[in-house]
């Protein structure tokens, strides 16, 4: 199972959106997805139509257990979707105490890597919706990944969080002490704007070979497809965002392959 990250330490850059687009899009491609919504926010639980107030389990089990398998995790942990190939793992407010309660236990970064190890053969990838905050959920996600995404709105105050993120990448690879495979990928990008036109500038200067050299443009497409809790790309195949993530993600199988080789 292939583990793909998608973070920012800043808001309303397009996680979700970016999240829930590469998940159907690798259902279409008969993939087995696993989403793993790790914002206390739940944003991407309430994409999919299901309210985080009323759940009785959540991620939160899995951090507040000491699970060895999946047999081990409760049996409704995992909910379904509007799409037979993608199921999700839901987040919960209770997800917001995990710093403080969990601040001690042994191996506390490493229990959505011993997840992944849980669920092997069950799915073919899992796709993890993280929190815009650095704190024990954002480092167990980006511990577990291969493949790190980065949506970054192409405005100027969205550059702040990618320095963050930056230093968090950092961090985390100097505590794993290899390097970890990262892509930025430019959002919500509006080519009438000078703003939009002068972000994408200074992140092509900035970041370089990191640096997905498309775009996702705005489109409310996504808006509509998030309020019939669908993957865009099922309802609106033929929209200019879904284009895009379809660039996306063959720019990552074709890392994904190139990776294998080597």
């Amino acid at each position: 199972m292939r583990v793909w990250t998608i973070a920012n330490q800043k808001g309303g850059v397009g996680k979700t959106t970016t999240t829930a687009t590469l998940a159907g899009l690798l259902a279409e491609q008969g993939a087995r997805v696993l989403l793993l919504d790790c914002d206390p926010h739940a944003s991407l639980t309430s994409y999919f139509d299901h309210d985080p107030d009323a759940l009785e389990h959540s991620l939160f089990d899995v951090f507040d257990s000491d699970f060895t398998n999946a047999n081990d995790l409760p049996n409704n942990l995992i909910l379904p979707t509007a799409h037979t190939n993608i199921s999700l793992m839901p987040s919960s407010i209770a997800l917001a105490t995990l710093d403080r309660k969990i601040s001690q236990k042994p191996g506390k970064g490493l229990v959505i890597k011993k997840l992944k190890q849980a669920f092997k053969g069950e799915y073919d990838y899992m796709l993890i919706d993280c929190p815009p905050v650095l704190g024990i959920l954002l480092v167990n996600a980006m511990a577990a990944c291969e493949q790190l995404i980065i949506p970054v709105q192409t405005e100027f105050l969205a550059l702040k969080g990618l320095e963050r993120m930056m230093q968090t990448i950092n961090m985390v690879t100097k505590a794993q002490k290899h390097s970890m495979q990262y892509l930025v990928v430019p959002t919500m990008f509006d080519r009438r704007t000078k703003a939009s036109i002068a972000t994408l500038r200074n992140m092509r200067d900035e970041f370089g070979m990191h640096l997905w050299p498309k775009v996702i443009p705005i489109d409310t497409k996504f808006r509509d497809a998030s309020k019939a809790h669908q993957c865009a790309n099922f309802l609106y195949p033929d929209c200019r965002g879904v284009y895009a993530y379809r660039q996306l993600i063959k720019t990552l199988k074709q890392a994904e392959s190139a990776e294998q080789v080597a």
